[in-house]
């Protein structure tokens, strides 16, 4: 699904030149979740942005779902995120003038207009992440875990074949923390989809079948995480 062949990302010139990665080579597979850990510095919001088609490496090459992604131009990359990648963020990103369904549509309407068929997938959404009765609710009307929920089921409204989810419980309490990972978690063993998900606690990245860790921009770890430990996480949640 996801593969990266000794990815390297720069910032500046000289004596200010960052290198934020570091020939990474890293694949993950179609409906695999791997989390992405590391302390600040260490490439791995670099790394996100990078799968997410938002930056592209300085050197190296980064294929998903077949596709190598520095052949597309800005309108394609732009056509590629909006169908191919659902993007869940720490702190949500919604509009605070739409409701949860039309946050929720927002990515069809930037597409065409909404079909009835369109808002009918929104709505069952909506149920299944836990806000059926919220859909005309505005964001000033909903808590941050809700608020978080609405973020994932607008991320899959296209039906993506990849989330990338960056720190998504780090505004959030444990519990609201722990059934949202139970979401994304779901997503992979009933939908196949694959997760990619960056975060600092080590908790978080139990929900994943392996933790990916980076220092100053190159991977020093890449673990399977033990079933036993990612099923009690969701079942707490």
């Amino acid at each position: 699904m996801i593969e990266l062949r000794s990815v390297s990302k720069s910032y500046g010139e000289g004596a200010g030149r960052v290198d934020a990665l570091r020939g990474v080579d890293l694949r993950i597979e179609a409906g695999e979740f791997v989390s992405i850990m590391g302390p600040s510095g260490s490439g791995k919001s670099t790394l996100l942005n990078l799968v997410s088609a938002l930056d592209l490496p300085t050197a190296g090459q980064i294929t998903i779902a077949g596709q190598d992604i520095a052949t597309l131009d800005d309108d394609a990359l732009t056509l590629f995120r909006r169908r191919s990648i659902g993007l869940v963020f720490q702190f949500f990103n919604l509009l605070p003038t739409l409701d949860a369904l039309h946050n929720v549509l927002l990515p069809v309407m930037l597409e065409r207009k909404a079909t009835g068929a369109d808002r009918a997938r929104a709505q069952q959404l909506l149920v299944e992440v836990g806000l059926g009765a919220r859909t005309t609710h505005r964001m000033h009307q909903l808590s941050g875990g809700e608020m978080q929920r609405v973020a994932m089921a607008r991320a899959l409204v296209l039906q993506p074949r990849l989330i990338l989810a960056d720190e998504p419980t780090g505004n959030l309490d444990t519990v609201t923390g722990g059934s949202i990972l139970a979401l994304l978690r779901s997503l992979c063993t009933q939908h196949g989809t694959t997760v990619v998900m960056v975060t600092h606690d080590r908790n978080a990245a139990q929900a994943g079948d392996r933790i990916v860790s980076l220092r100053d921009g190159a991977i020093v770890g890449d673990e399977p995480v033990r079933r036993q430990a990612a099923s009690s996480l969701g079942e707490s949640a």
